[in-house]
């Protein structure tokens, strides 16, 4: 068991949080995420009220622990906390846009805690001045939408000392125990993991999206505005395909000239959604379209993630490496 004041108040076993992905992160993985001990993050995309509602349900069905509910910003409606409100969802994560202060206010004096993920200075300041309970600080080499200022090392420390009694949870690179060590030593509170429960057993996510992160190299994904018809203009962290060697310097130009193309089709809420190509909708297990033109959002921890393991082992064997290193590391100093 490894202990921080966060993990403390949400009866939490470790202070580990798998990231909110959307389309990827669904009740499967954030159930094993809690029942390991830490805290489960459902990603609820562009689902509609009532598909939320399912999802928690879902959830519920396969763990009692606590868990949490990730939202973009600029798809919450009124309708999505209504949801979080009358689910009784212990922690509400806001990713991309504040919400509007009448919703953070409602949600915190229903008791769902209201947290932020940010990645430049200004946004933090934002958040807080919202009513922000703790902030998840996204460095730089985060995958997904992705607009920080500066890797999550430099970007920490320059946060904690703006904003000291708001706990912080760390965000990017952070695949294994040395790194979760790290950034406790930083002053984190928590740490947030996105591409290491992307290669999960658990992990909403296409076999074939799945093994391109565990066999990227380094230098195997950059920062790319071209995919998002259905949200354009976005930075977001993906790994290098066809679709971003092709579009490198023509990321307006390219979807532009391939509007109405289609690569294939998707599942989505119990229907065939047609892709279209640089469509920001990830593979998920029903996605039948040549992945060399999918969106493929990864961190550039991918370069060092070599498997695909049941979330559990995941979330323990992290654990428990950052503990003996911990304890190690307070010998040393002692």
């Amino acid at each position: 068991m490894l202990q921080t004041q966060l993990s403390k108040s949400l009866n939490l076993e470790t202070p580990l949080i798998n990231a909110g992905m959307a389309f990827v992160a669904g009740p499967a993985l954030a159930a094993a995420v809690s029942n390991a001990g830490g805290l489960g993050v459902l990603g609820t995309g562009m689902a509609p009220p009532e598909g939320l509602r399912q999802m928690i349900r879902a959830t519920r069905a396969l763990t009692s622990r606590p868990f949490g509910v990730d939202l973009i910003g600029t798809f919450a409606e009124v309708g999505h906390i209504d949801v979080l409100i009358e689910e009784a969802v212990p922690v509400a994560v806001f990713f991309w846009d504040l919400p509007t202060a009448d919703a953070a206010a409602r949600l915190r004096r229903a008791g769902t805690k209201f947290w932020m993920q940010v990645g430049r200075m200004s946004e933090a300041a934002d958040a807080v001045a919202r009513g922000a309970e703790a902030l998840i600080v996204q460095g730089a080499e985060a995958g997904g939408h992705n607009r920080s200022e500066a890797p999550l090392a430099q970007l920490l420390p320059r946060m904690r000392r703006a904003h000291p009694n708001v706990p912080m949870i760390a965000a990017g690179g952070i695949f294994d125990g040395a790194n979760m060590a790290a950034a406790l030593c930083l002053g984190a509170e928590a740490v947030w993991c996105g591409t290491r429960f992307l290669a999960s057993s658990e992990a909403d996510a296409h076999a074939g999206y799945k093994q391109a992160v565990v066999a990227a190299g380094s230098g195997g994904n950059e920062i790319t505005k071209v995919f998002g018809p259905e949200w354009p203009g976005q930075e977001i962290r993906t790994l290098i395909n066809k679709a971003v060697v092709t579009a490198r310097g023509r990321e307006t130009a390219a979807p532009a000239e391939s509007q109405g193309e289609i690569i294939g089709s998707v599942q989505l809420g119990g229907q065939t959604v047609p892709v279209p190509r640089y469509s920001a909708i990830l593979p998920t297990p029903e996605f039948k379209a040549d992945l060399d033109w999918a969106c493929l959002t990864a961190g550039e921890c991918a370069a060092v993630i070599h498997s695909i393991e049941p979330a559990g082992d995941i979330v323990r064997r992290m654990t428990g490496e950052a503990s003996r290193i911990l304890e190690q590391l307070s010998r040393k100093v002692a």
